[in-house]
């Protein structure tokens, strides 16, 4: 079983930046291919971002292309998001997740779930 603890959420302005970590418990961090989910109120929860088990490749929602970057350090079992140029729209709590699959975007193909981190960007 893997354990997942997002941290690094808050507010900030349009414009500004933040940078997600999560960290997953457990010794086999680097067989798992993760990703970062969003929800904003009201809505689904939605694909944000995807690493691979060795961080070479990723693989971004349209929505957040060119501004987030997913990125991951294995020694640390870590995964990183970093937005840069945020935008209302991105208000949501961000969940990271764990996947045995190769770089899936769909919701029902992770397997364990972080608590979420509540990420508010201001007008």
């Amino acid at each position: 079983q893997v354990q997942l603890v997002e941290s690094g959420g808050g507010l900030v302005q349009a414009g500004g930046s933040l940078r997600l970590a999560c960290v997953a418990s457990g010794r086999t961090f680097s067989t798992y291919t993760m990703g970062w989910f969003r929800q904003a109120p009201g809505k689904e929860r939605e694909f944000v971002a995807t690493i691979s088990r060795s961080g070479g490749t990723t693989r971004y929602a349209d929505s957040v292309k060119g501004r987030f970057t997913i990125s991951r350090d294995n020694a640390k079992n870590t995964v990183y998001l970093q937005m840069n140029s945020l935008k209302p729209e991105d208000t949501a709590v961000y969940y990271c997740a764990s996947s045995l699959r190769y770089m899936p975007t769909r919701r029902s193909d992770y397997d364990y779930w972080g608590q979420g981190s509540q990420v508010t960007v201001s007008s």
